[in-house]
């Protein structure tokens, strides 16, 4: 293996290793109590707020006027007997809210409940928002923060004040509360790890069955080669770079959305990197190793063994940043070998990278670099509650008032939350290497990222690039995933898809309530601001898939027969996806 300590973007490069663990002890405790939360940041931004607020007379008299009104209006709406009629109501719900829409939520007494409680937050909103000379990070993160406090005592979380938990408990004569206090021991044995579930594998049975062989194997990574469906394909390959964050197959869930199976039936060739899953004796591999393992090793196998001079390289979410690495690298480096590239919900400039960067500044990296110098690696647990955290109405508490009030039994498993449930590791060097070099430093947007040694460049990329953004995506917002456009000297055909970060992707002909917008920005034309583009390029009903593949074939040569299998290492989906 390749030595990468040149190009490691770790601050322990240069100290002195023999006392990190007295000097780490400490903190490797606190981390684990916390699960990576980083009580110093939090405390220095509640203070921040709090000195701000403090010092600014005007902000506490526009408070208490706040609180006076929201007061009358509620007392008002109290006296007039909760009217159930919206147009009385003193404050409505926030857009995609969905805590107080029963009927019963409607009548005296619990309307009070409800509408005293969203007028509350709304008191916390404006408390913690707009504080003259409290930092945008603070500002956000206070606002956040209360947010998340407030929807702990939400009315709705509790059985006395909510009224379908107390219907549902008459009805049943309370064995909705038995159900579901076996459903929280269930959970809090499995979140303990004494009773650990592991939902039977669906992998190979009615997921990531599209037809295929493991034809290369690195130590990081499997390369999948699935079969053709057509009797003739474009000759250049297409390359799939899926995130590590979790296994390949959300790109080949069921048939009928498998991104897979849809690209072999428009007559291409597709290769898939299924990623392996980390553990503690991978705790040193970093970026590079990704990138040496991962994408390079791929794309030469690709070329060596079909003869194609030209891939469609495509990268999905983090995928498709080392991607882009590998892109700029291969241009500074004259190896002109990528066709195109497709970035779906994929980041290269992270400064705005939306409601994540709440969860990220030095502290909280500092934090997690603890917590992963005692494992070697991070829990995907440990990472995907910042990614709840984000929803915590939606994925938090009104599942706990579904499973634990009301005693409803979970939701059948579709393909999609099967694949979610089946997450993976990230080792230690990688993952602290991603968060400081393009988080907190935002290395590769400007140009000091190095690879092998020296730095690449995205504006040095010269290839056609199509790039995916989803409308309400938490984790890659599509205004961050649009500064591509800026970024390269190349251009860009742009698709924005309703949906979030992965129902957005999987947007397949025939979805019900799909619709999207598409415009290509060529190199020489003028710059165009995310709210430009937007009035520029036209609302289409459907899938965004079919002007993808398009696309790929305005960018691809006349079709021939199909290459030959380039190994026969084992059938798809492989051995790395089975790994727990």
């Amino acid at each position: 293996m390749k030595d990468t300590g040149k190009t490691a973007g770790l601050r322990t490069a240069d100290h002195d290793e023999s006392r990190e663990p007295d000097n780490r002890a400490l903190r490797q405790k606190l981390t684990k109590f916390t699960r990576g939360g980083p009580p110093i940041s939090t405390m220095t931004m509640m203070n921040d707020w709090a000195l701000h607020l403090a010092a600014a007379p005007d902000k506490q008299l526009s408070l208490m006027k706040k609180a006076q009104e929201n007061w009358f209006a509620w007392s008002q709406f109290v006296m007039a007997g909760c009217p159930d009629d919206p147009e009385a109501s003193p404050i409505a719900p926030q857009k995609g809210d969905r805590r107080f829409s029963g009927e019963a939520w409607a009548k005296a007494p619990f309307a009070a409940l409800a509408q005293g409680f969203l007028l509350a937050e709304n008191f916390a909103d404006h408390a913690t928002s707009d504080v003259p000379g409290l930092t945008p990070a603070h500002d956000a993160s206070m606002t956040f923060l209360a947010r998340q406090l407030m929807g702990a005592f939400a009315p709705s979380n509790f059985l006395m004040t909510n009224p379908e938990a107390l219907s549902k408990t008459i009805e049943t004569r309370g064995e909705n509360l038995q159900n579901g206090g076996a459903a929280f021991l269930r959970d809090w044995q499995a979140l303990t790890g004494q009773d650990a579930l592991h939902p039977p594998s669906r992998v190979g049975k009615d997921l990531a069955v599209s037809r295929g062989k493991v034809v290369l194997r690195t130590h990081l990574m499997e390369l999948i080669q699935y079969e053709p469906t057509t009797d003739k394909v474009h000759p250049e390959p297409i390359l799939i770079v899926p995130a590590w964050i979790m296994k390949y197959y959300i790109l080949d869930l069921s048939p009928e959305n498998s991104v897979v199976r849809y690209l072999t039936d428009q007559g291409f060739t597709v290769f898939m990197m299924s990623w392996r899953n980390p553990d503690a004796a991978d705790a040193d591999l970093g970026m590079a190793d990704y990138l040496e393992q991962g994408p390079r090793a791929a794309l030469d196998h690709i070329c060596t063994k079909t003869k194609a001079k030209k891939v469609h390289g495509v990268g999905y979410c983090l995928g498709g940043t080392l991607l882009s690495i590998a892109a700029a690298s291969m241009a500074r480096d004259g190896d002109d070998r990528l066709a195109s590239m497709t970035l779906l919900a994929a980041q290269t400039d992270f400064s705005e990278a939306g409601e994540l960067m709440m969860f990220i500044n030095e502290s909280q990296v500092s934090f997690l670099e603890d917590l992963m110098a005692s494992q070697g690696y991070l829990e995907a647990t440990q990472m995907m509650s910042a990614f709840q955290m984000m929803r915590s109405n939606d994925l938090i508490w009104s599942r706990m008032v579904r499973t634990y009030l009301l005693g409803d039994d979970e939701p059948a498993m579709n393909d999609l939350m099967a694949w979610n449930a089946d997450s993976t590791r990230m080792p230690a060097r990688m993952h602290s290497e991603y968060l400081r070099q393009m988080f907190l430093n935002n290395d590769l947007a400007t140009g000091r990222y190095a690879v092998d040694g020296h730095a690449v460049s995205l504006r040095d990329i010269r290839i056609p690039v199509f790039g995916v953004g989803t409308e309400t995506d938490h984790i890659a917002p599509w205004k961050s995933v649009f500064k591509i456009h800026a970024l390269g000297h190349a251009d860009v055909t742009f698709a924005l898809t309703n949906g979030g970060h992965n129902a957005g992707v999987l947007s397949e002909p025939g979805h019900k309530r799909r619709h999207f917008r598409v415009y290509t920005t060529r190199d020489q034309d003028r710059a165009l601001t995310p709210d430009d583009w937007l009035e520029t390029a036209k609302m289409s009903e459907g899938s965004w898939w079919p002007a993808w593949t398009k696309w790929l074939g305005t960018q691809s040569s006349e079709k021939a027969l199909p290459p030959k299998m380039t190994g026969d290492l084992s059938d798809a989906p492989g051995t790395y996806v089975m790994m727990e």
